[in-house]
């Protein structure tokens, strides 16, 4: 089945040439001039990934963004006429996928397009895999004095709740699906919701680091070249 995509841009132009061209090669393209469009279209259909442009009437993409993002999981790559460091960092911190300034080449964009499409099928795979072991276990993973919640996202240690992030939540669920088994970066990064070009092993490590910081920083060992191994003890 084809991969849907909603191109949202007011120049009638932009729009009319990526639909010819996406379409050419394979996908669905949906058109939005502005953020009303958008939010119609995606009612009436699911939409895989939306390029969205910054500088709209009314709503901004910026705005969209974070709107999209607190909404779905949908792939979104802003398009700007602005080669700001700034924007894209925004835009990124929004929950964007990907950052592309016009003019751009079509055939780079549709190598965003296919590579974003291949992380988020990534992540879809190892969430599942992760839902299907999840499944198996009860809502709750003891490990040492830990309980971590499965359903609530709550860590507690006692009386004292220590707060997690999305990213940290779901790595730490990861690592006590599999304890004292050695997981590559690359694993890691399948199972938190990172889809960015951004993303990288630095990311895991980063994560990591924070999560050692809250928990004891033992249960994480360092499998030089390999990835890394949570040392708790996981009660059945």
């Amino acid at each position: 089945m084809a991969y849907t995509v909603l191109v949202v841009d007011d120049e009638a132009v932009i729009r009319t040439r990526l639909k010819g061209y996406f379409s050419k090669e394979g996908y669905r393209v949906l058109e939005a001039a502005n953020g009303d469009d958008m939010w119609q279209q995606l009612a009436a259909q699911p939409v895989d990934l939306i390029m969205l442009d910054i500088n709209l009437p009314g709503t901004d993409g910026l705005s969209l963004t974070r709107e999209l993002r607190s909404r779905s999981e949908v792939g979104i790559i802003l398009v700007s006429g602005r080669d700001e460091t700034v924007d894209r960092i925004v835009g990124l911190e929004m929950g964007a996928d990907d950052y592309v300034t016009k003019p751009f080449e079509l055939r780079e964009l549709l190598v965003r397009v296919k590579n974003l499409l291949w992380r988020i099928s990534l992540v879809a795979k190892a969430r599942a895999e992760t839902l299907a072991a999840m499944s198996e276990t009860d809502d709750q993973i003891l490990f040492d004095d830990y309980v971590l919640e499965l359903g609530s996202r709550k860590l507690s240690r006692g009386d004292e709740v220590i707060k997690l992030t999305k990213a940290e939540f779901e790595l730490l669920v990861a690592f006590a699906l599999h304890p004292r088994q050695v997981l590559s970066r690359e694993r890691l990064m399948q199972q938190t919701s990172h889809r960015s070009e951004d993303a990288n092993d630095r990311t895991i490590d980063v994560i990591i680091r924070r999560l050692r910081s809250k928990l004891a920083p033992e249960l994480f060992v360092t499998v030089h070249g390999e990835g890394y191994l949570f040392a708790a003890s996981v009660k059945d």
